[in-house]
């Protein structure tokens, strides 16, 4: 009954309108489901028509290709796969056993070398598990002999002869030079090469006769030949050219002369890291350190080994047993290798500084260098000879090195230290980036273009390589931790920090990531040459070795630059114990005189915190002259730099460095009352934040001063003067918390005996009295403590 009640009238009206909102709603919801499934529909339909006309169109594209295969650039462009992977790229294995039926490319193996060949040891650093000798594929009835294991590409309808001059083995055939096969980068199909050298060693006579034809020095299309192609190997030089049979196309320049070429590119295209690596002959497997791996000294020769230990501080002995152009290990983070960096990248020259170096170490650094740097990118290589006394570094080194492409050398007539021969190297060069080695690495492949990449994007970046380890006894390769960077503790001591796990995950840090470098080691940098000398470059000031480091860290972050390693840049060095040559003058005066040079200029106030680590002995000038620093820093107001508070704050701020040692009130046990300096004399008052005549300062060069006033122990009158602070003077020292005995004492520095600062009992002065461990009135606290 109430609900009948509720339908009377306008409730009626009400409830009808209610349930046919209801029903329409309803209706609405439907339609619009099934106009969304109509949608879709139509949608797929269309899509599944593009996808067979797309389907339709690649196999008739497919057909069109295998049936006209000359004209295409991606033809062009596996022409230039096969070129690289057969030839530019040498691998580490030789290989073994015969081709089916064709004339055998390899000397006759005795039956152990062959097993050994056939079951590569998988453990070795380097060796790609998936290598392993192919026989020779039938293409179009002829036959196609490959170097290497290299497989040719998939489907490749081409006739190819590979032929090889030098130990011959056959009719046609030698000896052939081992390939690299693990290459993952192409070289971009708009790639030409512009041939500048005017020799190409091992052309037939066909090609000899082409050439008088037409100049070399011309700009060489990679046309696709029409014929068979024909890659020649000379073993002396690796000489390649390729040689189509139609004589209007120019043949390819030999892998020597692409030491001296250029590659004109489109501006803006991208490309993979090319990871080459080149050699003069076949590699040995078997050979001593080959593959970065350990090497023995024969128990023979352990004693000559020892013996010549000294010459490089490092096993030169070993050294001397391990190939020029060894391989090494890949150790670049995988995304490295799929990384895509500018074609357009600036050119560099390489700069080796050297004095009395070991012949062996000093060649590999070369060849390495030579063998896994883009030839485009690599304009020269500079070897500064800083007057060096062995016989073999002059005539002999010069003949060897003539042999090789853009290798210079520049010769010191006096001995300048390695900071002046950078200075030397870098006035003779002649590429955008000038690229800083030492002269006993080896680097490793894909080492360049990531370097040279950061300083492209940004000219005042110095990009630095991870520089891993040659063991000085084995000459093993060894890589490092990826998140490494230089730092420096105090004084100004350089040394590698890994990068913490927090700090990692918190900024999402990957392992090819640049990561911000405070301080670069040194020895092994990229830098835009025009911005070095906008620094300046060194401090021509600084004498032979050490603290340049420093200094060009410091001159980089503070004047609006920035200082990077580059994970998926790799260089190999030998970390030696001590120098094996000799400083002009004595080596810790010299590296002590540097260190001070880079604190007067860069440290500001800071420098105290140097001094005051075992230094304080150069702030007698008398003692040690650190030479004139008026152009230092006139440079620094010239270009603007910030303050080294601002380098702790943002370059470096894990690097605690308080102002002083111990600041605020200074608190007598005692007198229970607050030291205070009123009128130039000392009294107590009853301790008070507040008062500035109550604060005072325990700098880090032992003074305990107010602002500019310090307390000067009068050791023969027993009495403490109030004088303007200075620096060099001893007697403005004192130490405390320096002895576990009188650990709350100071005590009088230049006293002949121990005196210490005692309260008087009446709190009205402070005297010079003997130290008692046990008197409260000689027991002072600061408010804040950092030492």
């Amino acid at each position: 009954m109430k609900f009948r009640r509720y339908l009377r009238g306008s409730g009626r009206v009400l409830a009808f309108v209610f349930i046919a909102s209801v029903v329409w709603l309803l209706f609405d919801m439907a339609a619009l489901r099934l106009s969304i499934s109509d949608v879709n529909g139509q949608l797929l339909k269309e899509l599944v028509i593009k996808e067979r006309e797309l389907a339709k169109r690649e196999k008739i594209k497919d057909t069109n290709i295998r049936k006209y295969p000359v004209h295409r650039d991606v033809e062009a462009e596996t022409r230039l796969n096969l070129l690289e992977k057969t030839v530019v790229e040498v691998y580490r294995q030789e290989k073994s056993g015969r081709n089916r039926g064709e004339v055998n490319v390899q000397p006759k193996l005795d039956t152990k070398t062959q097993q050994t060949m056939k079951k590569p040891n998988r453990n070795e650093p380097n060796h790609d598990v998936n290598t392993k000798p192919e026989s020779t594929p039938e293409v179009n009835d002829k036959k196609v002999v490959l170097v290497g294991t290299t497989k040719p590409p998939a489907g490749k309808k081409e006739n190819i002869v590979i032929v090889s001059h030098g130990e011959k083995l056959g009719t046609n055939a030698t000896k052939v030079h081992q390939i690299q096969p693990d290459l993952s980068t192409k070289i971009p199909q708009n790639t030409h090469f512009v041939n500048n050298s005017s020799h190409l060693a091992g052309l037939d006579s066909q090609s000899k006769q082409h050439k008088q034809e037409k100049p070399t020095n011309d700009v060489q299309e990679l046309d696709q030949p029409k014929d068979n192609t024909v890659i020649k190997v000379d073993d002396k030089h690796l000489n390649i050219a390729v040689k189509p049979s139609h004589p209007r196309t120019t043949p390819l320049a030999h892998p020597d002369e692409l030491l001296n070429s250029t590659f004109v590119r489109k501006s803006g295209g991208l490309h993979k890291v090319m990871s080459l690596d080149m050699t003069l002959k076949p590699r040995d497997a078997h050979a001593p350190g080959q593959f970065g791996q350990a090497a023995e000294v024969p128990p023979d020769m352990l004693e000559e080994s020892r013996r010549r230990w000294p010459e490089g501080h490092f096993n030169v002995f070993l050294s001397e047993q391990i190939p020029v152009d060894r391989a090494i290990p890949d150790t670049r983070p995988p995304a490295c290798g799929e990384k895509l960096i500018p074609d357009n990248l600036p050119t560099t020259s390489v700069i080796f500084c050297f004095v009395d170096e070991v012949w062996s170490t000093l060649l590999r650094s070369v060849h390495s260098v030579l063998n896994r740097s883009p030839p485009h990118l690599l304009k020269e290589i500079l070897l500064v000879d800083d007057c060096s006394t062995k016989d073999f570094l002059k005539d002999k080194l010069d003949a060897y090195m003539s042999q090789l492409p853009k290798v210079r050398i520049i010769r010191l007539k006096e001995r300048h230290g390695l900071i002046r021969a950078r200075l030397a190297g870098a006035a003779e060069a002649k590429g955008d980036v000038l690229t800083f080695l030492d002269s006993h690495i080896e680097c490793n492949v894909g080492w360049l273009e990531p370097l040279l990449e950061r300083v492209y994007l940004d000219r005042r970046k110095v990009a630095c390589p991870v520089i891993e380890v040659i063991n000085d006894n084995d000459m093993s390769y060894t890589m490092v931790d990826n998140f490494q960077r230089g730092i420096f503790k105090w004084p100004l001591v350089f040394g590698w920090s890994t990068i913490p796990r927090d700090y990692i995950k918190k900024h999402n840090v990957k392992v090819a990531d640049p990561i911000r470098c405070p301080v670069m080691a040194g020895g092994l940098f990229s830098i835009d040459k025009k911005y070095f000398y906008e620094l300046g470059g060194y401090d021509p000031g600084l004498d032979v070795w050490g603290g340049e480091n420093m200094e060009l860290s410091f001159k980089i972050w503070m004047c609006g630059g920035e200082i990077e390693i580059i994970p998926c840049s790799r260089v190999g060095h030998i970390f030696r114990g001590e120098n094996p040559y000799g400083f002009p003058k004595d080596r810790q005066k010299t590296v002590e005189r540097n260190l001070a040079r880079v604190a007067e200029v860069w440290l500001d106030d800071y420098k105290e915190v140097f001094y005051g680590h075992g230094y304080l002995h150069l702030l007698d000038k008398k003692s040690i002259d650190i030479g004139n620093l008026t152009e230092q820093i006139h440079l620094r107001q010239k270009l603007q730099c910030k303050s080294f508070k601002w380098y702790l704050e943002s370059v470096y701020p894990e690097l605690d460095t308080p102002p002083a040692k111990a600041e605020g009130l200074v608190f007598n046990k005692g007198v229970r009352k607050c030291l205070v300096l009123e009128k130039d004399s000392l009294a107590f008052e009853t301790c008070d934040l507040s008062k500035q005549s109550q604060l005072f300062s325990y700098s880090w060069l032992r003074t305990l001063r107010h602002n500019a006033s310090c307390l000067s122990p009068n050791v023969t009158e027993r009495r403490v003067a109030v004088e303007t602070c200075d620096n060099t003077k001893r007697d403005h020292r004192w130490l405390y918390q320096t002895s576990k005995v009188l650990a709350e004492h100071l005590i009088a520095e230049g006293s002949p005996r121990n005196l210490c600062l005692e309260a008087g009992s009446k709190s009205d002065a402070v005297y010079l009295r003997s130290c008692e461990a046990s008197s409260p009135f000689q027991k002072w606290h600061f408010t804040h403590n950092y030492a």
